[in-house]
């Protein structure tokens, strides 16, 4: 019995090696997202908002120079993390061509700040965004 269980085990083996036993190919799926469904969410409405969020859809696209955090002038070239600290440390502003009267400003730095000018804003304080010296560090680190 052995050796028929033997040569069973070596002709197999030889098919095999030759190509004369059947095989089956293996295909990759395709994960192309555009193959996937999508859907689209036309409106969500929700009745809560939470403040910062809120606060968020008032300023736009634009720098709150009340109430951003230091992190955010990264986005302008030159502003962080000197000029940025001198506006959040000097905060709160009445308008945005305050933040020209900030004290111990060097010529350049006033010059960059004139430059962004339009990319600022300024609102009312919030507390979600000055608590604690949040501005400072918002604890996000990317």
């Amino acid at each position: 019995m052995k050796q028929i269980g033997l040569l069973l085990a070596i002709l197999g083996l030889c098919l095999g090696c030759v190509g004369l036993m059947p095989y089956h190919q293996a295909y990759a799926g395709n994960l192309s997202l555009t193959v996937w469904p999508s859907t689209s969410i036309l409106a969500v409405e929700s009745g809560r908002v939470n403040k910062a969020d809120r606060k968020l859809g008032e300023i736009g696209e634009k720098l709150d120079l009340n109430n951003s955090p230091l992190r955010s002038f990264r986005k302008y070239r030159g502003m962080f993390p000197t000029i940025a600290a001198k506006i959040v440390d000097n905060a709160p502003y009445k308008k945005v061509e305050d933040v020209l009267e900030i004290p111990d400003l060097t010529e350049r730095q006033k010059k960059l700040l004139e430059a962004n000018l339009e990319n600022f804003t300024v609102t009312q304080t919030a507390d979600v965004y000055n608590e604690g010296d949040f501005r400072l560090n918002t604890g996000s680190y990317d």
